[in-house]
């Protein structure tokens, strides 16, 4: 990512800008931002992967396909609007928030499949609620596509309890295209890269030396098919593993597990390896629990300590021992699971901050002396 930086805007592109059709770039917050360009021949390849993607999930062009991610900038707004339309699909380009909006689109337009980030998905859901809609019986919403932040296991399966449908992962990333990367099959059973677009490497984030199949490692990519800005091993921070055998949908593409977290979000708490999957994992094995929750790793008299605060899904205001007795137990599991004893509050729902983007988990105020 620094090589995109140092070379900002267009100091890495292999053709001259006036030839490109499209730029996307990153929020830069922290610096200048990472600026991807884009030909038309780019735009037509990530389009055909991103149809792909849909596709192998099911979708077909009678589908109507609603994307409420942002656009602009982000690509996961154009990148599914195009390789939506690509497979020609009838698109419902909602953008991200105003969930009302959201609902009455569903409804009237008949929309069988949504892109949502995982922590809107709920929200989704908790509006639906609100306005006595069941999605199973008053909608036609059978299929989701989830990605753009870690989520577990556990709250794939709670979302589609919630919402009636199947969810699907997927991965993608800006410097890559966008959406359209890696994507789990009807198997749901791993995120089918696709290799005629990627040389698949993973390695040691530490030493880069490849590490076998079946290992965890930082994910490292290189375009095959780009014009505009091709990129060559490519290190995506993101940690996951390629998934030994051959999956029984059929396809030969490698299988990447679940992304585990970033070599560079990785908390470090005591002299332990902590991420926040790990924990996100154990809250929503209780159902008490939503799945709005926030880490916060702050120094007490110069030792650091993380607190966990969660939403409660149903109030135990009124019983105060089953409340106490839940605390308990929660974190006793939390410790079983990340090897420190993390400070557990739980908070009526509504109490921490909604974002429109992308769910902010991790609060780091420590002082480091």
């Amino acid at each position: 990512k620094q090589d995109l930086r140092n070379t900002y805007p267009f100091g890495i592109a292999s053709v001259k800008p006036e030839e490109c059709v499209r730029l996307h770039s990153s929020s830069g917050t922290t610096g200048n931002p990472t600026v991807i360009l884009h030909t038309q021949k780019d735009l037509n390849e990530w389009a055909a992967a991103v149809a792909r993607c849909l596709w192998m999930v099911g979708l077909r062009p009678y589908d109507v396909f609603q994307n409420s991610s942002g656009y602009g900038m982000f690509t996961g707004g154009l990148g599914f609007q195009y390789g939506a339309e690509k497979m020609g699909m009838l698109t419902v380009p909602a953008a991200a928030g105003n969930t009302k909006r959201q609902i009455k689109f569903m409804t009237d337009f008949g929309t069988t499949a949504v892109h949502a980030i995982p922590s809107y998905a709920t929200r989704l859901y908790d509006g639906l609620e609100e306005q006595g809609i069941d999605p199973r019986t008053d909608t036609r919403l059978h299929t989701l596509i989830i990605g753009a932040e870690p989520h577990s296991e556990e709250q794939r399966r709670r979302i589609e309890e919630m919402l009636g449908v199947k969810a699907y992962n997927s991965f993608g990333m800006s410097e890559m295209c966008g959406p359209g990367v890696a994507f789990e099959c009807r198997e749901q059973n791993g995120l089918h890269i696709w290799e005629d677009y990627y040389i698949v490497e993973i390695v040691d984030p530490e030493t880069l030396r490849p590490v076998p199949d079946g290992e965890v490692g930082e994910l490292v990519l290189t375009t095959l098919n780009r014009e505009a800005m091709p990129l060559l091993r490519y290190r995506t921070r993101d940690l996951t593993r390629i998934l030994p055998g051959e999956c029984p949908c059929g396809r030969h593409h490698k299988r990447l597990d679940r992304m585990k977290g970033r070599s560079d979000d990785m908390m470090i708490l005591k002299g332990v390896n902590i991420f926040p999957i790990q924990i996100e994992t154990i809250l929503l094995q209780f159902e008490e629990l939503t799945s709005n929750y926030l880490i916060t790793l702050e120094t007490r008299e110069s030792n650091d300590e993380m607190t966990v605060e969660v939403e409660l899904g149903q109030l135990f205001t009124d019983d105060y021992g089953r409340l106490q007795e839940l605390t308990r137990e929660i974190t006793r599991r939390l410790k079983d699971e990340i090897l420190v004893t993390p400070r557990v509050k739980l908070l009526p729902k509504g109490s921490l901050p909604q974002s429109e983007g992308k769910a902010v988990r991790v609060k780091d105020i420590r002082k480091h002396f």
